[in-house]
């Protein structure tokens, strides 16, 4: 009885804790975006390889967004490709020696840009992303969002606007940030959720085998 008690409880707190790396991929926030605003993309990039770290992160951008401007970065270098029309197509974020990510750690990293106005409302904007480890493994990010994909690709949905002309610097990057805010916060505390249940469900376990195995010893003293 105890075993099996013990075992059902292990296996409930390693299905959860089994939970967090399928959350742990690229990201990029906010998930949803108005029609012809001006937003600030934040690419969110855990490490997942034991052994070895993130060193360079590549983002393709999609079409009905243009990305002009690029948060300086601590530790890490950019580069960007520009199509012949001199647009910016896509980014690549490089770490200097000894600042690449280990498997414990994420980072993030800002891109200013635009909705165009001319983006349907209800269209995905489809990131290809491109995570480069240390030991030369690459890991695509190009997975159709929203399935079952093991490497789903960030997407950022958009949605109608308010029909008031933007003049590039104010309400719509406000309001878009706060939506990335909340999200932030949703899945910051589904992560701590997940690690508390499991550690609960870990320490009943030890417990009750202990009181189990306390009960056992008595029984057999008096016998």
């Amino acid at each position: 009885m105890m075993k099996r008690i013990f075992a059902a409880m292990t296996a409930a707190a390693v299905f959860l804790l089994a939970a967090l790396p399928a959350s742990a991929h690229v990201t990029i926030w906010p998930n949803e975006v108005v029609q012809g605003s001006y937003t600030v993309f934040t690419v969110r990039v855990p490490s997942e390889k034991e052994g070895t770290e993130t060193t360079a992160v590549r983002v393709v951008f999609p079409d009905g967004v243009t990305i002009s401007r690029f948060e300086p970065k601590p530790g890490w270098n950019v580069e960007f490709q520009r199509n012949e029309k001199q647009a910016i197509t896509e980014v690549t974020w490089t770490a200097e020696p000894g600042q690449g990510l280990d498997i414990t750690e994420f980072t993030e990293f800002k891109m200013s840009g635009r909705v165009l106005p001319e983006t349907a409302a209800g269209n995905k904007l489809v990131w290809k992303a491109y995570q480069t480890y240390a030991n030369g493994e690459v890991v695509e990010w190009i997975g159709a969002p929203d399935t079952d994909s093991p490497t789903p690709a960030p997407a950022t949905t958009v949605i109608p606007g308010s029909g008031a002309a933007d003049d590039g610097h104010g309400g719509e990057s406000h309001s878009t940030s706060a939506s990335s805010s909340k999200d932030d916060g949703s899945y910051d505390a589904l992560i701590v959720a997940l690690i508390i249940v499991s550690m609960v469900l870990s320490i009943w376990a030890l417990s009750l085998s202990l009181i189990l195995l306390l009960q056992k010893r008595k029984q057999q003293s008096r016998n």
